[in-house]
């Protein structure tokens, strides 16, 4: 079962590292999308929403040298 897991989080990390970007502009419309249903209330906070869930999905790139990316790894 882990093996599975292990595979489903390589290809995952994988489809992000290759689609990162347009990843990143579907979350930016989603979250433009929620900003003007809400009148803008909760703005600050999709922003920072936005740029973490950004900020991940490139860490998603970047792994460090035990093999886990930099944003997951456990201590």
């Amino acid at each position: 079962m882990f093996d599975r897991l292990k595979d489903l989080k390589d290809k995952a990390t994988d489809l992000a590292s290759e689609h990162g970007e347009v990843i990143g502009q579907g979350l930016e419309k989603v979250a433009s999308v929620i900003d003007d249903k809400t009148d803008g209330k909760y703005s600050d906070h999709l922003d920072t929403g936005v740029e973490k869930a950004k900020g991940f999905i490139e860490g998603l790139d970047e792994k460090d040298g035990a093999g886990e990316p930099d944003a997951v790894k456990e201590s």
